[in-house]
């Protein structure tokens, strides 16, 4: 069966209506695995479809993190589903009873993945919340043999999630085939296999490194690789919003601008609708589109899922995605950045020992 990219979405409500319809015309089964899955506007929408899907037969399995999802889990919509026979499981559960255990609380499920049927799916960045609704996101809907990977990878945290012990999770390494891949990350030793893959590609980078992400907090070999590049003549430039959704992780990740821009990296800030893509495209030869953030919660923390791929017709359209977001950008000059307000660089300062989480 051949992988297909079937289609790209750029914004958040692109791909909400691409995922109901591909949910209405579902035969057998839709599997869903959000981080964030809120019983708004869009939220209500969805779960009146899973309903209704689920009357006429079709099986429904609905996979949330407990704290990106933590008024749908407290709420009694989760059980009254269960009572019609929708299945919903909720990933890391937080609770006063695991106080003892606060540490392992920072685990999160933070995967966006949907399967309809086994063979079709879509993964990026979406999550489901009514106030995402004009983001800029990427997400992209595929079929074939990545499609059933991509299912293989649901059913590992769908059954992982119903154990207490959440570090008993995805011990099996993927294979590397060229086209698309399915590569997930996970908070254990040699089990970060999205990160091994970027920091892998970025070294081996000859022409250029093009880095889109919300949330900008390197760790330090993240941040040596980069500059490595720069002094290989690699054109590094890095999308990130001009206005956060988090203002301390705004803060951190503007602690690093100087020592960035003093390398030789570039810097947009996208002003209009916030960016929430997580993306990556190196040399016309390697690019990724999925959950993971270029942040430390996703290096150490979260379980994350994206698509890796040597496919022309997926690097192309990150590349383009890129350059137009970077036309849509203000570029950070290090001659501006220096004047800016004392107050800016002592909240940067502040940040910087608490980096590491965030």
């Amino acid at each position: 069966m051949k992988d297909s990219f079937q289609e790209f979405f750029t914004t958040t409500n692109a791909a909400w209506e691409a995922m109901l319809l591909m949910c209405s015309e579902a035969q057998t089964s839709i599997d869903m695995e959000q981080y964030i899955f809120t019983n708004d506007k869009i939220g209500a929408r969805f779960l009146e479809l899973f309903i209704k899907k689920s009357k006429d037969g079709v099986r429904i399995r609905l996979l949330c993190d407990t704290a990106g999802s933590y008024s749908f889990y407290t709420s009694r919509i989760p059980e009254e589903l269960r009572h019609i026979g929708i299945e919903v499981r909720f990933f890391n559960i937080i609770s006063p009873w695991r106080i003892h255990n606060f540490f392992s609380w920072f685990f999160r499920d933070h995967r966006k993945l949907l399967i309809v049927d086994g063979v079709v799916a879509c993964i990026g960045g979406v999550g489901i919340r009514e106030d995402m609704k004009r983001w800029r996101d990427t997400c992209v809907k595929v079929q074939g043999e990545i499609a059933i990977e991509i299912q293989s990878t649901f059913n590992e945290m769908w059954y992982a999630a119903k154990k207490k012990n959440i570090f008993i999770r995805i011990k099996r390494s993927r294979g590397y085939k060229k086209g698309p891949n399915i590569i997930t990350n996970a908070p254990y030793p040699q089990r970060r296999y999205m990160y091994y893959q970027l920091i892998n590609a970025i070294r081996n980078s000859k022409k250029y490194v093009y880095l889109t992400t919300p949330y900008f907090v390197p760790d330090p070999r993240l941040l040596y690789v980069l500059q490595r590049a720069v002094g290989r003549s690699v054109d590094v430039q890095i999308i990130v919003p001009k206005t956060s959704d988090s203002v301390i992780v705004n803060r951190a990740s503007h602690s690093f601008f100087y020592d960035l821009l003093s390398s030789g990296i570039r810097i947009h800030q996208h002003d209009g609708d916030f960016i929430h893509a997580k993306t990556a495209v190196i040399d016309d030869r390697w690019a990724t589109l999925g959950s993971f953030n270029f942040d430390n919660l996703s290096f150490t923390y979260n379980h994350e899922a994206n698509i890796v791929s040597t496919d022309k017709k997926c690097i192309e359209t990150i590349k383009e995605h890129f350059k137009s977001d970077a036309q849509k950008s203000e570029e950070v000059f290090i001659e501006q950045w220096l004047v800016r307000p004392v107050l800016w660089k002592f909240r940067e300062f502040c940040i910087i020992p608490f980096r590491r989480f965030l």
